[in-house]
């Protein structure tokens, strides 16, 4: 099968790779339609979020059933299903509190970046991590669930509910998710994003809803200054910035992945201003079949604009960095093997 593989320098590569088999009784191979391209996928390619030279990429997928291992009941060849990525041993003292998202056994686990993933034909992982698609759910509304769960993990744990004002700091992909999950629990949301193209294009996305409680703002826009009672930035290096949105007595939430990220913050403004700085870390489990049941709810489906074959990635890859001098001309970008 076809395959996009991180090379050592930090480039993805095409390559033939053998086609995954039910190895074991729980497994199940999925022939995969598309897969997304995630803003952690870009980070290891441009150094900031760790992987291994090797690996098949790619995480946010959704595919058909190709075969099952003899202990698996609940799905069959034939079941659309999407992908949840994030997998976790069960076993360990976090998993056995309930911090699965946590799990002391991710070295090798981690679906796209150490154990191989979906920019391919077909990838292959324990039933457990394999949910059924909604009969009248589409592919391009699936393939955002993984980065709604996401959200839902993040909007949560920042402690969202209906009278808060939520600052989202990047109107990338996740911002608009989490923009969408915010609203879905009742509170007025602000979007912050400079680029001109992407406030255009996430007022067209996240304004349809009809419910006047979402707006996109330019960063310097006065009416952000502390005004959010919970912000969450989903770029990952803005923590300074996102500080000076929030509210007295405000919620911080540090959701983006950036390994090389650094920030100066003075506890004194955290002791006077009250505030709370919250890491979410990756979804637990039990958010991804919520986020299945919320997706039938939000047009997540409007946020891809692009879509590429496999031997297109450099392309697919290419609509997600604009170069200097240069603006973003797209949001989500789905590869179809």
């Amino acid at each position: 099968m076809k395959a996009l593989v991180l090379t050592n320098e930090r480039t993805l590569a095409l390559a033939e790779r053998p086609k995954p088999t039910v190895a074991r009784p729980t497994d199940v191979v999925v022939r995969v339609v598309q897969t997304g391209i995630c803003g952690t996928d870009r980070s290891v390619l441009v150094g900031k979020f760790p992987a291994q030279p090797g690996v098949v990429m790619g995480h946010e997928a959704v595919g058909v059933v190709d075969a099952v291992g003899p202990e698996v009941r609940e799905l069959a060849p034939g079941d659309r299903v999407i992908i949840n990525p994030t997998l976790y041993c069960g076993a360990c003292p976090t998993c056995l509190k309930g911090a699965r998202n946590f799990c002391e056994n991710k070295s090798g686990q981690e679906v796209g970046l150490d154990l191989d993933g979906a920019f391919a034909e077909y990838i292959r992982l324990p039933a457990l991590f394999v949910h059924r698609m909604p009969d009248d759910m589409s592919y391009d509304r699936a393939v955002v669930v993984e980065p709604l769960a996401c959200a839902l993990n993040n909007v949560e744990a920042g402690g969202v509910g209906p009278n808060d004002t939520v600052v989202v700091v990047g109107g990338g992909p996740m911002g608009v998710v989490t923009a969408m999950a915010a609203e879905h629990y009742g509170a007025r949301v602000l979007l912050v994003e400079p680029d001109p193209f992407r406030q255009r294009l996430c007022a067209d996305i996240l304004e349809s809803s009809g419910t006047g409680r979402v707006s996109v703002h330019h960063p310097a826009d006065t009416v952000l200054a502390a005004h959010g009672d919970v912000v969450i930035d989903t770029v990952g290096h803005l923590l300074e910035q996102a500080m000076g949105y929030a509210a007295i007595g405000g919620r911080i939430v540090v959701m983006g992945y950036n390994d090389g990220a650094v920030a100066t913050v003075r506890p004194l403004d955290i002791l006077l201003r009250g505030l709370r700085i919250v890491g979410a870390g990756d979804f637990n489990a039990h958010s991804f079949p919520r986020a299945i049941g919320l997706a039938r709810w939000l047009p997540l489906d409007k946020l891809i604009t692009h879509r590429f074959c496999i031997t297109e990635w450099d392309d697919a890859f290419g609509m997600l960095a604009p170069t200097a001098g240069s603006a973003y001309t797209a949001m989500k970008v789905v590869i179809h093997p």
